[in-house]
């Protein structure tokens, strides 16, 4: 929460820094705080929305307030169409010109935005399915105060500016115009703002006089089609070399002593996998030799693995059958086996917690211990695979469990799920542009900047030695949201224009 609240207050400082004008009519810079505000509005209501229904807050939820920050001002870009408007216009006129301008490009980014994440709702994951519930939830209330708390708020602001303006332009005496006192406090450039002028900020000027007439240009058009076939096979080129792996250590924060245990381990101690718990599940009559022989056929089979080694395996029947045979016991005999259990404990407390007794002295379950080695995080899932494909092959009833399971068995769906969501969020976003954008060409080539976006972070994701799990696929599904918005900005803008050339 203290880094959440730090976040928010070092990016509603940089966005006022960015917002401030020295002319004071003009200065942007309380709109801004609350559009800051908006965004943190809608995390309230959307995270106290859910918890109210009772949806779980997991960790991975708490990532979730960045991406609204990020989204809700994004959407602020309204303040910029608000200071294309004249002040001789009323208020009304101005607000209506900006929304013309930015309500349909903010819905279009928001449906997008939404439809990406609760896309991710369709993940085998739970905790990815909360993580997309929370953040969708909480960007449509990003979107209701943006057009309508955060309108009305510039609305209230331009009435200010009028105030402010007519205020500077009243003169303090008959024979003068306006106070030196007046100009040096708010128009430090000493001219006041023209009431048919419009605010363009030094960037726009930028892009409009210099990057546009440089990126339509014959060499620059050549340069960007080169660079971006470059892109687009070393793209390619990485997607083939990208892992299915979970590192712990990502996990862990920078200070914990998870980290140079994990490091330790894999200097040290990389040879040996998991210690796997081998448990038969129903009851057994383990006196009997048949069962005996099945259950060590099964047994056998699994240290004839590749990823066991046969000479760790820890068992207690093998033990325990050793054990009456040394002291001239029957071993097939059911009494006998089941009274000589407690003097084998007595002497082999190791076993203590492997057999499971049940108040009418029947062994309800029991576990024995298989060691695994030569695993990695790449080889992780052939090795479940494997050997819940043998359990499954053996006529006696076994289970193989680690904790560290619950890990691999992500490397089982991560690949299936990432492919899944991401073509649904890129079908999602290509109807959604064909509805909102006057032109099916411009959807088209949205979508295909989509999966570019999409081919290019999934393949320098192999160059950055960054794994696909969990985290990865919430970032590609991000991914699909946040680049249909700058798309889509660009694409309504350029079709709304009202320029006859089109490097105008």
């Amino acid at each position: 929460m203290e880094f959440q609240c730090g976040s928010y207050h070092h990016k509603f400082h940089d966005f006022s820094v960015q917002m401030y004008r020295c002319d004071c009519v003009r200065n942007k810079m309380w709109a801004a705080t609350f559009g800051m505000i908006s965004a943190a509005l809608a995390v309230v209501n959307g995270f106290g929305l859910m918890l109210y229904i009772g949806v779980p807050l997991v960790i991975i939820v708490a990532n979730s307030p960045f991406l609204i920050l990020g989204v809700g001002v994004d959407d602020m870009f309204m303040i910029s169409a608000w200071q294309k408007t004249s002040l001789m216009d009323n208020l009304k006129q101005r607000l209506s010109s900006v929304c013309s301008k930015v309500a349909v490009s903010i819905t279009i980014t928001t449906v997008t935005n939404v439809l990406a994440f609760y896309t991710g709702i369709m993940t085998s994951f739970r905790s990815i399915q909360y993580f997309c519930i929370y953040t969708g939830t909480t960007l449509l209330f990003c979107y209701f105060y943006n057009i309508t708390c955060f309108g009305a708020f510039m609305a209230l602001d331009g009435k200010r500016e009028v105030v402010c303006l007519c205020w500077l332009k009243k003169p303090e005496t008959p024979d003068q115009k306006c106070s030196s006192f007046k100009k040096s406090c708010c128009v430090p450039c000493d001219s006041l703002p023209d009431e048919q002028e419009t605010d363009v900020h030094p960037m726009n000027l930028f892009f409009r006089d210099y990057f546009g007439p440089f990126l339509t240009s014959t060499e620059s058009k050549f340069f960007v089609v080169l660079l971006y076939i470059l892109y687009i096979i070393s793209s390619i080129h990485g997607c083939f070399q990208v892992q299915e792996a979970l590192d712990l250590r990502n996990l862990a924060s920078d200070d914990s002593y998870i980290t140079p245990f994990f490091n330790v381990e894999e200097d040290y101690f990389s040879d040996y996998g998991p210690r796997v718990m081998v448990i038969v599940t129903e009851t057994l009559d383990y006196w009997d030799k048949d069962a005996r022989q099945k259950l060590e056929k099964c047994l056998a089979d699994l240290e004839n693995s590749d990823y066991v080694d046969k000479n760790v395996t820890e068992f207690w029947l093998r033990e325990y059958v050793q054990y009456m045979e040394n002291s001239g016991q029957d071993v097939n005999d059911k009494n006998t086996f089941i009274n000589s259990l407690p003097s084998f404990l007595t002497n082999f407390p190791l076993f203590m917690y492997d057999i499971n007794i049940s108040s009418s002295h029947e062994i309800i379950a029991s576990r024995g211990f298989i060691q695994t080695i030569g695993v990695s995080s790449s080889t992780n899932k052939m090795m479940l695979f494997q050997l819940r494909s043998i359990t499954e092959k053996c006529e006696i009833p076994l289970m193989v469990y680690n904790p560290a399971f619950i890990y691999f068995d992500q490397f089982a769906a991560i690949l299936e799920n990432t492919v899944r969501n991401v073509i649904v969020a890129s079908s999602a976003m290509f109807i959604v542009s064909l509805l909102f954008i006057p032109h099916p060409l411009c959807s088209f080539w949205v979508t295909f900047a989509i999966a570019s976006v999409i081919v290019g972070v999934t393949g320098f994701m192999a160059f950055w030695n960054v794994n696909l799990d969990s985290i990865s696929m919430i970032n590609l599904v991000t991914c699909i949201g946040f680049s249909f918005d700058f798309s889509a900005h660009i694409s309504y803008a350029f079709f709304s224009s009202y320029k006859v050339q089109f490097q105008q």
